[in-house]
């Protein structure tokens, strides 16, 4: 009965952007540090941006992950993208307080940069 599900991938042209949904059903977010991540074949699984339980949002590079509890989501706002960031990116939650222990993974959407 629990999901946590991507949408928002495809294909963008090398200096694009693209906005990448996660919503979590079946359970709330408002317990648990969410993250992004990526991996491009033949490479490990690698951390993009993540955020505590009561951040909103955080910046990391080119790359901003916000919070919107209200609608059991999270987004990865992707700027100035470069084909290097082709990967398949994922979404997790990790429980804390009441929910410590509690882990999920999204399936995964692809991202494609290429012109």
């Amino acid at each position: 009965q629990v999901q946590l599900v991507e949408s928002g991938g495809g294909l963008v042209q090398p200096g694009g952007s693209l906005r990448l949904s996660c919503t979590a059903s079946g359970f709330t977010l408002k317990n648990f540090a969410m993250s992004w991540h990526r991996q491009a074949p033949g490479k490990e699984r690698e951390l993009v941006v993540g955020i505590r339980v009561f951040e909103t949002a955080r910046g990391q590079d080119r790359f901003t992950i916000i919070r919107d509890n209200a609608k059991n989501s999270v987004y990865l706002q992707m700027n100035s993208l470069r084909p290097e960031d082709t990967a398949v990116y994922y979404c997790k939650a990790e429980g804390q307080y009441s929910d410590s222990g509690v882990q999920y993974w999204g399936q995964g959407t692809q991202v494609t940069v290429s012109s």
